[in-house]
């Protein structure tokens, strides 16, 4: 995951917002997007393990698509 440094100096303008005392912490957006993005690469790799053919559907189905798109 992404490793986020802090400031040595909380009162300073660059400090999180984990410094601050009694502040709770939100999770930012990024996080959640990350996750989910290495969420659906787990899962497409569960795939390409669990049914091999899937990669060479997949292929084929693009081509014929693409091929259909040029005439």
């Amino acid at each position: 995951m992404t490793h986020r440094a802090r400031h040595e100096a909380p009162d300073t303008a660059l400090a999180s917002a984990a410094d601050v005392p009694g502040r709770d912490v939100v999770p930012r957006r990024g996080d959640f997007l990350e996750f989910l993005g290495l969420m659906l690469a787990a899962g497409a790799l569960v795939l390409v393990v669990v049914h091999p053919e899937v990669p060479g559907a997949l292929v084929r189905a693009l081509a014929t698509g693409t091929a259909g798109l040029v005439r």
